[in-house]
């Protein structure tokens, strides 16, 4: 069966949804080519950045030539692949595009030259140089960064993976109730591409509260089960390194579920140890002290076992966390807030602090067909406005 990402990749700009600024920053970037000579498309995973450089091959009726950064460690590799390909002219098409993608695994170790030949090569191409990273922004990569436009790519709203989402179950004739797609939406948390296997993923019978990271889940609950019902013992520190699952997460995930194993004495030392773990959690988020992060990982795990006198038996049904939806649903509204006090700021020479405090005056203020097209606003934004 074919994939749905590959099925409904997106074959020219019109098709890429919810990324209009990165796509009119790419078309401004390969009209004034050679001003800069390299782009950099950076943001999460799923967001499209691969598919946006495919496109605009397409769209430019360029021949692409694909390397992955991170089989290229060294000078010599890059030379080799790159190094003809970006002064020869293309054989079948006008242009050519050359695609770096994944370039944050150019930059380690074993790299010996490799970042220095790339950029020795944009220095010298004849032909755009597109790169894909999912973070750009580290030290390593700031003389790449002078030598590049960036692009930045950003992680999609619900709104807009749960549109695509609608489209594609509507061409492959998939009845599924809008509560469905709104929670594989949601919980793809601004990757499409995770959205699209997720969808092919689920059947008619499906709940929207069964939808989600199920392999994610099916890892917590174990953890879970070692926490509450085993004792502490040496190799329960390295416990959450089995879970790719964020620390401030399983956070979460062990406050909702003290309750269901714990009471009276047990109870209190178990929530004495997650606000203690919650104490360095603080302290290294304000004061990036991040020596602090063994003890919060050691009171999640050893801190919260030990407050039980004995090991259990039995089974527990866990609960997924109540909370994680509700913040990230003030987290996505506190983004588009924020993203147009930014523009409005700019716009009136203002600064941004004074426009976030004011932002219940604004709103009104900029919620008019003049305003939104001055502001350039995106969907996004616009549809929080009129929220």
């Amino acid at each position: 069966m074919t994939q749905f990402c590959s099925k409904y990749k997106p074959e020219c700009f019109a098709d890429i949804k919810g990324q209009e600024q990165a796509i009119e920053k790419i078309q401004f970037f390969f009209k004034n080519f050679p001003k800069k000579k390299a782009l950099i498309l950076h943001g999460p995973a799923g967001t499209g950045k691969t598919s946006l450089a495919y496109v605009l091959a397409k769209e430019t009726n360029s021949e692409i030539l694909e390397i992955n950064a991170s089989d290229l460690r060294n000078k010599e590799n890059l030379s080799r692949v790159i190094g003809e390909a970006s002064k020869q002219e293309s054989l079948t098409n006008k242009n050519k595009v050359l695609l770096v993608d994944e370039v944050d695994g150019i930059s380690g170790y074993y790299d010996k030259g490799g970042m220095n030949e790339l950029i020795s090569l944009i220095e010298e191409t004849n032909f755009p140089i597109v790169m894909t990273a999912n973070d750009i922004w580290n030290k390593k990569f700031s003389e790449l960064r002078k030598k590049a436009e960036l692009v930045e790519l950003k992680e999609l709203s619900y709104r807009t993976i749960s549109e695509i989402l609608k489209k594609i179950a509507e061409k492959e004739k998939l009845e599924l109730t809008p509560d469905i797609l709104a929670s594989v939406a949601v919980k793809a948390r601004g990757d499409v591409r995770a959205a699209m296997n997720d969808l092919q993923s689920i059947d008619q019978e499906t709940k929207h509260e069964d939808i989600g990271e199920r392999d994610k889940e099916e890892k917590i609950f174990n953890v879970l089960r070692q926490v509450f019902k085993n004792m502490p013992n040496a190799e329960m520190l390295g416990l959450y390194d089995k879970t790719n699952m964020s620390l401030d997460e399983i956070f979460l995930w062990i406050e909702e579920n003290i309750p269901l194993e714990y009471k009276g004495e047990e109870l209190a030392k178990a929530f004495n140890a997650l606000s203690l773990a919650d104490v360095f959690r603080g302290r290294i988020h304000r004061q990036q002290h991040w020596r602090f992060l063994i003890y919060q990982n050691l009171l999640l795990s050893a801190g919260v076992s030990a407050s039980k006198k004995n090991a259990r038996t039995g089974f527990t049904m866990y609960k997924r966390p109540s909370r994680i939806l509700k913040i990230w649903m003030i987290n996505q509204k506190n983004k588009y807030k924020k993203s147009i006090a930014i523009k409005y700021a700019r716009f009136c020479h203002v600064g941004v602090k004074r426009a976030m405090q004011e932002f219940f005056l604004i709103k009104n203020h900029i919620n008019n067909e003049e305003m939104i097209r001055k502001l350039r606003l995106e969907e996004d934004e616009i549809e929080f406005l009129k929220s």
